[in-house]
Formats: C-alpha cells, structure tokens, sequence
C-alpha cells in the first residue's frame, strides 16, 4: 500500500494506492477463477457504506482478470488502535475511546457483518476535542452471518485476544456493556461474557 496526493473533486488529496496480481478469492459465484482479492474489499467497502458503518472512502477500483487497483481517500489523523499508547491517555480519554469502539463494532454487527479479523491495527481511530471518530479497514474477509451472535462471538475473541495486554478486564467489560447499551449486565448477557472469556483464553493457550 502507497499513499499519494492526487487531484480529487478539482483539489490535491492524500490517497492510498494498493495493487495486486495473482491474488484471488473464490466463492459459490465463481468457484473455479475467482474474482481479485480486492474486488471483494472494494464491494465489502461500499457495503458497509451503505449502512452508514464508518470505513474508507474508495475513489477508484478496476480489475483485469487476475489485476486490480483500489484507491481509497487517506485517513488524515488518524491512527490504528494498536499504536496508540493507552498510558497516553487520561481515564476519561480512555473511557470514551472504549465506549466509541464498541458502538462502532455494534453497529457492524447490527447488520450481520462479521470482520473475521479484527485486529487493533483494523481499527482507526482519530481524537476530535472531547470525542473520538472510529473507522475499519481491511474488510477483504468481511462476510455476513445469519445470527448476530456468530459475529459478535468471533470478532470480540479476536480483538479481546490482541488487546489484552493493552485493555483490563475493567476495559473488556466496560466495552461489553457498551456493546450491548447495558450499565448492569442481564443474566443473560453474563453468561454471554463468560462464554466469550472462556473462548479467550482457550484461543491464547
């Protein structure tokens, strides 16, 4: 991935170019030549757009048998999630940073969508005065699910997995409760937490 400035709507802008060849994904549709890697990010991408779920601003795609370009606006001042510095960051800072990722990890999975790889380095986040602006990239293995719970159980083992060094259990519990717009867990959503837990730290062993 390059970035560049390129004239965009009559003015220069910072975008990001990714290229690939000979990378292809195969599904039911085509099963036997596939389709470019990024074909399927560039469609994962507008449908999240669609829904209103904050990703990448695509400016251009196109695709040649096994060739493809995308090019997607740059995210001027942001930064992933894993190179942020949590020490960094005042209690309330950090408070409000968990509470904005899960609304945005909620409203992912509202409409099904399971990232299937949610890492820290996945999600960009941006600190704009009192309030923060979060954003998903890398939506190349992005696919919908038939049970929300498939979604949320798999994308929370994932990340849960690659912050933990970084995030409490205080952190982990205060984005479920945000996740789920609960300030005292069901005993439902309980069990939930501790089905998730579990899978944890099988999945670090």
């Amino acid at each position: 991935m390059i970035q560049y400035q390129l004239p965009v709507a009559g003015k220069l802008s910072d975008v990001f170019i990714k290229r690939q060849e000979n990378h292809i994904t195969r599904n039911r549709s085509h099963c036997i030549k596939g389709t470019p890697t990024f074909q399927r990010e560039y469609n994962n991408i507008q449908q999240l757009r669609q829904h209103q779920i904050p990703t990448l601003e695509p400016i251009f795609f196109a695709a040649y048998q096994t060739k493809a370009i995308l090019i997607t606006k740059s995210l001027t001042g942001y930064q992933s999630l894993e190179d942020l510095s949590p020490e960094h960051l005042s209690l309330q800072e950090r408070h409000s940073l968990i509470i904005e990722i899960a609304k945005l990890i909620q409203q992912l999975h509202s409409h099904h969508f399971q990232h299937n790889c949610l890492y820290p380095k996945h999600i960009f986040i941006r600190q704009q005065t009192d309030q923060w602006e979060a954003k998903l990239i890398d939506l190349e293995k992005l696919r919908k699910r038939l049970f929300k719970k498939q979604a949320m159980t798999r994308d929370f083992s994932t990340l849960s997995r690659h912050l933990a060094d970084a995030w409490s259990t205080a952190d982990r519990m205060r984005f479920f409760k945000a996740y789920l717009g609960e300030t005292k867990l069901s005993e439902k959503s309980k069990r939930t937490w501790r089905q998730l837990t579990k899978k944890m730290l099988q999945k670090r062993r």
